[in-house]
């Protein structure tokens, strides 16, 4: 009898709504009313419906009514490694500098699937090389100056230019709010041929 080791399978997405300058939150580190639209809150709301697992920062979370029965990977310094998070139900502390995330996976009992990442930008720059798709919308009539950029590298560059840097590509974005402009784009990665 021999022994497979299991490799997990995953479907890596993210999810986040910038201003035109390429920011997710105000200079306080919070998500500002002027950047919440309902066309983008129903699509984020759908799309972690469908996710096997989130994954976000201790000051992200997206408070909704289906919060709750969602499992969960917090990222934090808090922990040595791998913990059970004693105040959210069926969420993971994950300490990246001391635990793979194939164990932060392991440990919440997700072992295939689809991982919706939804930031804030230390976690979304931790998975760039990783994601399958990465559905950026943008809100270009808010501007935050000063605010909290998506991603290291912005705003010296543009979202776009950050995602495009590490190999993926727009495709047909959709539009979520004709009124204020507000649009998503799916940030894909190009497969690789043999």
């Amino acid at each position: 009898m021999s022994c497979r080791t299991v490799v997990p399978v995953f479907r890596i997405e993210a999810y986040v709504i910038v201003s035109a300058d390429g920011r997710l939150a105000d200079e306080r580190h919070v998500m500002p009313e002027a950047l919440k639209f309902e066309g983008d809150k129903e699509f984020f709301t759908a799309a972690l419906d469908r996710a096997d697992l989130i994954v976000h920062g201790r000051r992200s979370h997206e408070g909704q009514p289906n919060s709750p029965q969602r499992k969960r990977i917090v990222v934090t310094r808090k922990v040595a490694d791998l913990a059970d998070d004693p105040s959210i139900p069926k969420a993971t502390l994950w300490n990246p500098a001391n635990a793979p995330f194939e164990a932060a996976c392991d440990h919440a009992g997700v072992h295939e699937g689809t991982i919706a990442i939804i930031g804030g930008p230390d976690v979304f720059d931790m998975f760039m090389d990783r994601y399958d798709t990465f559905w950026l919308s943008q809100a270009p009539n808010v501007n935050l100056p000063g605010g909290e950029p998506v991603f290291s590298g912005v705003p010296e560059k543009t979202p776009q230019e950050v995602l495009s840097s590490h190999g993926l590509k727009p495709g047909q974005g959709l539009v979520l709010d004709a009124a204020n402009g507000v649009t998503v784009t799916p940030w894909q990665r190009t497969p690789q041929t043999s």
